[in-house]
C-alpha cells in the first residue's frame, strides 16, 4: 500500500503514517433497475448514474451484478454477450473518463463460453474481470444451465490499493474471502442481484442474511466492504437494493433504500483500515499453510472414499 514517494510538504506530519499511505477516497454505489437484455438502455443508464456520480465527488463507481443486460438473460446469454474489449465496455471506459468503475456484463471467450463477469475499468482501459465461480443452480436460479464458471479468485492492484471482486454467490461460499485474505486485498467488492426472500415482521430475510455476511466479511479481513445490489422486477422476480458501504470496522458508511433506484457516495479511509489491521492483526496470523494442509488431508481422504 505504500507509495514509496519522499514527503515534501512542510507540515510537520508528512513524515507520518499518512504520508506513506494511500489518500482517501469516494466510493459510489448505482443502485439501478436495468432493462432485460436491452443494453442500449443500460448503457444510456450507466452514462447517467457515472455523470451523478462524478458530480458527487466519487472517484470509484460500483454497478450490481449483470447490470448492463439484466439477470434473467437463460437463452439470450448468448445474444448480448461481448468480449471484454467489446463495445459496451469500451463505452461505459468512455464515459467514465477519470473514474474508475464496476460493472457487470455477460463476457463471451474465444471458445463461445459465455460467463457472468464483473469487469474494473479505469482510465479508458479493462484492469481486471472477475468471472462467478460460483452459479446457483437450485431453487429459483439455474444459472449453470447458461454459464460456464469462472476458474480464479483473486485480488488486483489498483490506484486505490488491491481490490477483490466477488459476484453475489461467490460471497456465500467462505473459500473466497480466505482466499481474498491470504492475497492482502485493501478493499472487498460485492456485486449483486439478490432477490427478495423471506419477508417476517418489519425485516426482509435477504437484508438480514446479507447484513449478517457483509459485516463479518469486513470485521473479520479488516476491509471496507462495498455491496452493489439492484432493484426492479424481472419475470416476476423482485430485488431489493439495500446496497451499503461498510469500513474496515464493520460500520455503516453510506447506505441505500430497499426497493428503489438510488446513488450513494461515501469515503474509504485507507488509515482507518489500517489502524483496525493493528488492533486485530487477524491476515498477519493467519495460518495459511496449516489451513491448505488440513484441506489437502480432506480432500484426499474424500478422494479414498469416493474411490
Amino acid at each position: 500500500m505504500s507509495t514509496n514517494q519522499p514527503a515534501t510538504s512542510g507540515d510537520p506530519d508528512a513524515n507520518g503514517p499518512s504520508a506513506r499511505f494511500l489518500p482517501s477516497f469516494r466510493v459510489a454505489v448505482a443502485q439501478i433497475e436495468p432493462s432485460l437484455g436491452d443494453t442500449s438502455a443500460n448503457l444510456a443508464l450507466h452514462r447517467k448514474q457515472i455523470e451523478a456520480a462524478r458530480a458527487a465527488g466519487a472517484d470509484l463507481v460500483v454497478f450490481p451484478e449483470l447490470s448492463l443486460t439484466g439477470y434473467e438473460l437463460r437463452d439470450h446469454v448468448c445474444d448480448v454477450a461481448e468480449r471484454r474489449d467489446g463495445p459496451s465496455l469500451r463505452a461505459v471506459a468512455a464515459a467514465a473518463g477519470e473514474l474508475a468503475v464496476v460493472v457487470g456484463f455477460v463476457e463471451e471467450d474465444r471458445a463461445a463460453g459465455f460467463y457472468n463477469a464483473s469487469a474494473f475499468v479505469d482510465r479508458g482501459r479493462v484492469e481486471h474481470v472477475h468471472r462467478k465461480v460460483y452459479l446457483p443452480t437450485y431453487g429459483m436460479f439455474e444459472e449453470s444451465r447458461y454459464f460456464a464458471s469462472g476458474a480464479r479468485v483473486r485480488g488486483f492492484e489498483t490506484r486505490f490499493g488491491r481490490i477483490g471482486i466477488l459476484v453475489c454467490e461467490d460471497a456465500w461460499h467462505l473459500s473466497t474471502a480466505v482466499i481474498l485474505q491470504a492475497d492482502a486485498i485493501d478493499l472487498l467488492i460485492i456485486v449483486s442481484n439478490s432477490p427478495g426472500r423471506g419477508v417476517g415482521g418489519e425485516e426482509l430475510g435477504s437484508r438480514v442474511s446479507w447484513d449478517h455476511l457483509i459485516r463479518t466479511y469486513a470485521m473479520f479481513l479488516r476491509v471496507p466492504v462495498v455491496f452493489a445490489n439492484r432493484v426492479g422486477y424481472e419475470e416476476g422476480v423482485n430485488f431489493w437494493g439495500g446496497s451499503v458501504i461498510l469500513d474496515a470496522a464493520g460500520c455503516v458508511v453510506a447506505e441505500a433504500p430497499e426497493l428503489e433506484p438510488a446513488l450513494i457516495v461515501g469515503e474509504v479511509d485507507p488509515l482507518l483500515t489500517r489502524r483496525q489491521r493493528i488492533l486485530a492483526p487477524l491476515g498477519r496470523d493467519e495460518r495459511l499453510h496449516l489451513t491448505l494442509r488440513e484441506l489437502k488431508r480432506i480432500d484426499d481422504e474424500r478422494m479414498r472414499h469416493d474411490g
